[in-house]
């Protein structure tokens, strides 16, 4: 996008189901583990730049040794970062034991992360400060293997104040109010329950330490993970590690956030998006499986494996901003779809150039918006065949009108291209908009100045702010007469909750647009109301039950709201007219009919959670409170 917004996080986990030898002896390395993950991590850097980590255990090592290992990074290449001193472990490990390189027994002893569980995360902060200490994998340690756990997931939870009480009804002290916090202790807490269920049920008949065998293969993490999670109101696909080398990858029952698998009769490997494993371990996208909603991929201690439900799935509603900007287009479904959000666009398109097609010059901004671009030039092509068919059909042409209309093409041009030499740093507001407009290059001298439209494809548009202090004008020292803003995702008008970093009603151009229009009609009361019934809600604690900030889009149509948002990001002094044409959710459900997860454009939300947190994001803007609303 070309307001940059935080998003979804990324998850790795690796099992291999083979002895540590094994890998050394085929692949001819000690560090086939950690390469797979890395090559899983950094096919998935899209997803988080503020910092990543990893962990690895070690299975059945003898007492004495270190069995869990764990790297986190803030750097600016994060990843790149944690791998370099994985490596520079090793190399220093084997100074002077170079014999013992291709040696299992004596690496998995001496040197860590050579285990063979791994677990992957990057970090796209919602909250906190980026700091090592927010970075996942989090442990929750203890000297049973069993009671230990590494979490890290890809999860907002909507009721992390509840989630919080809970803990301390238990007896817990949280160090922390964050969902972060309270999601591994919750599980931490029936994890060392269900430690001690199977100990009193085995103690008097084995004897220690016999007995810590017979937990760990008695231990239920379905049941451990449906008596943590079913009261969980939220989006979420964690990713879990328990000391002994049983892992989970649990998915919340509404399906919002992504979670992938694969698995052969070497590993079992889990990541966020499909890409990353194809790419990581050459298989087929067929081969690739999604963790259903409400499930968790549970693999036992000796790599076995299963597909099992802890909760109760409901509606899916995968989160389709998956499918417009996050994951990477190269998954050939995700590409079909995109394509698609752009063919869709094609009818408001030509309707807001007057089917100027002569005089219209067609592009995109930022990189991530080429495919939606993509499917936008094949529905004009499509268009224009239509049209010859027409023109040949209905009489006779001359034959230079012939040529005219057989040859006639889409123009295409890449008006603005991004500088990957530049990047804005400068933190100062006065300085900050001259730098974000130096970041692009311009290409000049294509558009026939006062006569040609000029319309750029976006993914979306959220705040604004950089189309108009920096695209428009951009567009604008071009001369074009008309500058069309098309957007392939619909008007965003409610806060997230489930993952993206917009919490904020203040922060939607949609929403600002809404309230313009309120207030040209003479129709403020709708806001007052809406805050009586909102502030009412909360306070009686029936807020989930409704999101009454529907009440304030719903005078008005879609073209009327994207005419209004075309008039917010115009500057004054712009000489071309701006128009922004959005896409509509009917044609997004059309485009990607299996991620339905729309409540950012529409306020349906999945979860009761959502309405409250909406009902409480609008009554933060009235009170001009500039926190999150959960």
């Amino acid at each position: 996008m070309s307001d940059a917004i935080k998003h979804e996080c990324g998850i790795a986990l690796i099992r291999l189901r083979k002895p540590y030898q094994y890998y050394i002896d085929k692949y001819g390395t000690a560090l086939y583990g950690a390469n797979k993950l890395y090559l899983l991590m950094e096919k998935q850097v899209n997803r988080g730049q503020d910092g990543a980590g990893i962990a690895n255990i070690k299975i059945d090592v003898p007492p004495g040794h270190r069995y869990i290992s764990r790297y986190r990074s803030v750097d600016q290449r994060p990843v790149t970062d944690i791998f370099e001193k994985v490596n520079k472990k090793f190399r220093k490990a084997l100074k002077g034991n170079r014999e013992k390189a291709k040696d299992a027994k004596w690496l998995q002893e001496n040197i860590a992360f050579t285990g063979e569980v791994w677990m992957g995360h990057l970090r796209y902060g919602t909250h906190g400060a980026n700091e090592i200490e927010n970075c996942h994998p989090m442990l929750r340690q203890s000297n049973w293997r069993s009671r230990n756990l590494v979490m890290a997931g890809n999860f907002n939870m909507t009721n992390v104040e509840s989630l919080f009480d809970k803990l301390v009804s238990l007896g817990q002290h949280p160090k922390d109010k964050v969902d972060t916090v309270t999601v591994m202790e919750k599980i931490g807490h029936f994890l060392d329950e269900e430690n001690q269920r199977v100990f009193d049920r085995f103690k008097g008949i084995y004897e220690n330490p016999d007995l810590s065998d017979i937990i760990e293969d008695n231990l239920d993490l379905q049941r451990v993970l449906h008596r943590s999670c079913r009261d969980f109101d939220g989006g979420y696909a964690m990713v879990g590690m328990t000391g002994f080398g049983a892992a989970f990858v649990a998915r919340d029952p509404a399906g919002i956030r992504p979670a992938y698998y694969y698995a052969d009769d070497e590993v079992v490997v889990v990541a966020s998006e499909k890409p990353a494993i194809k790419t990581a371990f050459n298989a087929e996208y067929s081969e690739i499986k999604e963790v259903q909603p409400g499930h968790a991929l549970i693999i036992d201690k000796y790599g076995e494996y299963n597909e099992l439900q802890f909760v109760k799935p409901i509606e899916k509603r995968s989160c389709s901003f998956e499918r417009i900007y996050f994951s990477r287009a190269t998954d050939p479904d995700i590409y079909n779809e995109r394509k698609t959000l752009g063919k869709l666009l094609v009818p408001q398109i030509l309707k807001e150039i007057d089917y100027d097609l002569e005089n219209t010059v067609f592009s995109y901004i930022p990189n991530t918006a080429e495919t939606a671009f993509f499917g936008m030039v094949e529905g004009l092509e499509e268009y224009l065949y239509k049209q010859r068919k027409k023109a040949i059909m209905e009489g006779i042409l001359f034959e230079e009108e012939l040529d005219r209309v057989l040859s006639f093409r889409p123009r295409v041009e890449k008006l603005v291209s991004k500088d990957v030499k530049m990047r804005t740093f400068i933190a100062e507001d006065s300085q900050r908009d001259d730098m974000v407009s130096h970041v692009y290059d311009t290409t000049f001298e294509v558009i026939k100045k006062g006569k040609d439209n000029v319309v750029v494809v976006d993914d979306s548009i959220v705040r604004g702010t950089t189309l108009e202090k920096s695209i428009l004008r951009m567009l604008d020292r071009l001369g074009p007469k008309k500058i069309i803003i098309v957007s392939s995702a619909p008007q965003i008008r409610f806060p997230d909750c489930y993952g993206i970093d917009m919490s904020k009603f203040k922060e939607f151009v949609g929403f600002r647009a809404a309230l313009e229009l309120l207030r040209e009609r003479g129709q403020d009361y709708i806001v007052d109301e809406v805050y009586a019934q909102s502030v009412a809600a909360i306070e009686s604690g029936n807020s989930s039950q409704q999101n009454y900030v529907k009440a304030i889009f719903e005078p008005f149509t879609h073209e009327e709201l994207s005419r209004k948002v075309a008039q917010i990001v115009t500057p004054a002094d712009l000489n071309a007219e701006v128009a922004v044409v959005y896409q509509t959710v009917e044609n997004l459900h059309r485009a990607c009919p299996n991620h339905s997860g729309d409540w950012y454009f529409t306020g349906d939300y999945p979860t009761p959670g959502g309405n409250n947190v909406v009902n409480k994001a609008f009554v933060n803007f009235m009170e001009g409170r500039l926190v999150r609303a959960y």
